[in-house]
């Protein structure tokens, strides 16, 4: 079983910066990849970024355009989403999640194994 448990979201306002983070914990294969999706109300759940373990990583270049950056810590079981410029549009819920072992660079939900309970970000305008 591996547990994600994600932190820092909150309220900010249109323009702020914020940084989330994720910490992995339990029984993990060595390489795993993890990533950010959020949700935001009555809409599926939606890919932002990946990292692998390498730290190879990915994004919805859509919703990024240069403004976040996700990044793994030392030790790697650390995950982080630095999000610059928020905009209203993306007051949703984050979530974290887990690949494990890894194995391709999907961007879809369903590949991924495990899921933290979610961090609510409310950008007010």
């Amino acid at each position: 079983q591996v547990q994600l448990v994600e932190s820092g979201g909150g309220l900010v306002q249109a323009g702020d910066s914020l940084r989330l983070s994720c910490v992995a914990s339990g029984r993990i294969f060595r390489t795993y990849t993890m990533a950010w999706f959020r949700q935001h109300p009555g809409k599926e759940r939606e890919f932002v970024a990946a990292i692998t373990w390498d730290g190879g990583s990915t994004y919805d270049e859509e919703i990024v355009k240069g403004r976040f950056t996700i990044s793994r810590g030392n030790p790697k079981n650390v995950v982080f989403l630095q999000m610059m410029n928020l905009k209203p549009e993306e007051t949703a819920v984050y979530y974290c999640a887990a690949q494990y072992p890894e194995r391709n660079r999907s961007q879809n939900g369903a590949d991924f194994d495990a899921w933290g309970q979610g961090t609510q970000v409310t950008v007010s305008s």
